[in-house]
């Protein structure tokens, strides 16, 4: 069950795992009882970039994130917004860069969070100015950057080889409950 949907958003009766035939036959979703409300739970769309600034790969530091790992620009697309235009907002929202060129890299599958990931190669300008969100950021050559094998780290690793470079993805090393 969804822990943030617990409670029909129509009726406020509690929602249950309930089995109904839609179009392909039977799905079990948390649906409402009483008004036949459905929770569709569809994954949500996430714009990534691959930022090229002064002939490096930015990354940076989450301010929400334990530990110290560097990763792409993110953010949700919102109401009004087209891929390309999110991401350009995202940018500029996070790094105070301005976008000179945009090209899609691809989209990406990442079911562990329930998004779908669009991924761009962002050549910027300006001077870095990081948002509350970012801790810090650092740049890398491409021969230096390593990918993590998840997510965006599939599109950095894309791009990588588009500009002839093998891909080095880091090992996450899985600690044991204590």
């Amino acid at each position: 069950m969804n822990p943030a949907f617990t409670y029909c958003p129509c009726c406020a009766t509690t929602l249950a795992m309930i089995t109904q035939t839609e179009d392909g036959g039977e799905k079990t979703r948390l649906r409402c009882a009483a008004c036949g409300y459905t929770h569709w739970n569809n994954p949500t769309p996430v714009l990534a970039a691959v930022i090229e600034y002064q002939g490096k790969i930015l990354l940076a530091q989450n301010a929400a994130w334990s530990g110290k790992m560097f990763a792409l620009i993110t953010g949700f697309m919102e109401a009004g917004d087209t891929p390309e235009s999110g991401i350009v907002r995202e940018i500029q929202e996070e790094t105070n860069l301005a976008t000179r060129a945009l090209s899609l890299i691809g989209v990406y599958d990442f079911q562990r969070m329930n998004q779908v990931i669009i991924a761009y190669h962002a050549v910027c300008h300006g001077e870095v100015r990081l948002s509350p969100e970012l801790l810090d950021y650092r740049l890398f050559s491409p021969e230096s950057v390593k990918c993590w094998p998840a997510g965006t780290g599939y599109a950095l690793a894309d791009w990588l080889k588009s500009r002839g470079h093998t891909p080095q993805f880091m090992e996450f090393v899985k600690r044991d409950p204590e």
